[in-house]
């Protein structure tokens, strides 16, 4: 039975649930605010301990920073509980939607402001590269590891580059910045680690391994089943949350298999930043979305969204509640810390290839390109949110 303390945290994951607008750099501030200044559930430095703890993992960071907060309040059922939660009232926004645009009339609608939406879309994707850039790329090395990746990205279009360049953008900066006394200190910091749980992590990892083999092995004979495969996939490669999302989805779902068009895409990821909650909902849309294609029934596009959901979410959920009953452990390992900045600088040459792939299916014409600038500027300069500036395209598109 959970206490009254216990309550009145789920009534504030619910009231995050429904306000959390703007991406996971505003979602961590809204926790500052709500569960370290005015509840008081954990302290401030534990917050902030977690959310470099999500940036180190594959996975949502937002979503794998709530469920911290949740098992410190209350243990893995309260933790479990949150994560449903949060997850769930996007989701099912973002499935409605595929229903919305497929079988309840609506898809002229859809067409008719998508020529506004898409540009303001783009327009968005090239302000968080602006300014996940301008966060990251603070040395030389950061500069160019993220122009290797997006060179890289568009060079290749492959879908299995992307974990090698995290994995070599990892190790760069870990070599670069780790000092060279850490070297000489690293059996020590090793011997204060218990090695039962190192081998309790390291076992969830081989499980990992496992999972992926045997659903890679059965993935030809089923198109539910290899999309679970793509998203689980995903979900170990994609660090950096929300903002790293996207050019995964395009690239794999779009450039590569064409489970779905560039227009369809571009709709339902405007549609998902309308609306508050994790970034990560918009697989919902692309599940849903790629089982309408493939001629599946309501039905079928409601479990594709579900399969989405859980493929992506399912990697780092389980990290995260494996990691942060030793994390104190682990983070005495300074190369896992400085990995970190490899990793995000990588992770920045991702998002400007998304800008540059996603510029082709909305066409380089002076509508286009002006309706982006404007929105790009808007974010820089303004205190405008995003979902204001889907709201006005929605309206233009259906007025205009």
């Amino acid at each position: 039975m959970w206490s009254k303390r216990q309550l009145i945290f789920l009534y504030d994951v619910i009231w995050f649930t429904l306000t959390a607008f703007g991406g996971a750099q505003a979602h961590v501030g809204m926790m500052l605010k709500n569960f370290v200044n005015k509840r008081k559930y954990i302290s401030e430095t534990e917050l902030l301990e977690l959310n470099a703890l999500t940036q180190i993992l594959p996975g949502p960071s937002s979503t794998q920073t709530l469920v911290g907060i949740a098992y410190k309040v209350g243990g893995l059922p309260m933790a479990i509980t949150a994560f449903f939660i949060w997850i769930l009232p996007s989701t099912a926004l973002m499935s409605l939607a595929v229903l919305s645009y497929t079988v309840l009339g609506q898809k002229e609608k859809f067409d008719a402001i998508l020529e506004f939406i898409q540009p303001i879309a783009v327009g968005i994707v090239a302000y968080a590269a602006f300014s996940f850039a301008g966060t990251i790329l603070k040395s030389s090395t950061s500069i160019w590891l993220a122009a290797g990746s997006l060179f890289a990205t568009l060079l290749l279009r492959n879908a299995y580059a992307f974990p090698i360049l995290i994995l070599i953008g990892g190790i760069v900066s870990s070599t670069v910045e780790t000092a060279i006394e850490e070297n000489n200190l690293r059996f020590k910091l090793f011997s204060n680690i218990n090695p039962r749980k190192i081998g309790y992590f390291l076992g969830v990892l081989l499980l990992f391994a496992g999972l992926g083999a045997l659903i890679n092995r059965t993935s030809p004979f089923s198109l539910p089943i290899r999309l679970f495969e793509n998203f689980y996939r995903n979900g170990i490669m994609i660090f950096g949350g929300g903002q790293v999302l996207i050019p995964f989805m395009y690239t794999e779902f779009v450039e590569m298999k064409g489970y779905l068009s560039s227009d369809q895409f571009l709709s339902g990821y405007a549609f998902q930043q309308a609306l508050p909650g994790p970034t990560f909902s918009f697989t919902s849309f692309v599940g849903g979305m790629t089982l309408k294609n493939a001629g599946f029934n309501i039905y079928g596009q409601i479990m594709g969204s579900m399969i989405a959901v859980l493929g992506i979410n399912l990697p780092g959920l389980i990290l995260i509640l494996f990691i942060v009953p030793f994390w104190n452990d682990l983070k005495k390992i300074t190369r896992i810390k400085n990995s970190l900045s490899g990793i995000n600088a990588v992770s920045v040459g991702f998002m400007g290839a998304a800008f540059l792939l996603l510029l082709q299916p909305v066409g380089i014409n002076f509508f286009s390109i002006g309706l982006i600038s404007i929105t790009f500027l808007v974010l820089v300069f303004t205190k405008i949110k995003t979902p204001l500036l889907i709201l006005a395209g929605v309206l233009l598109g259906l007025f205009i």
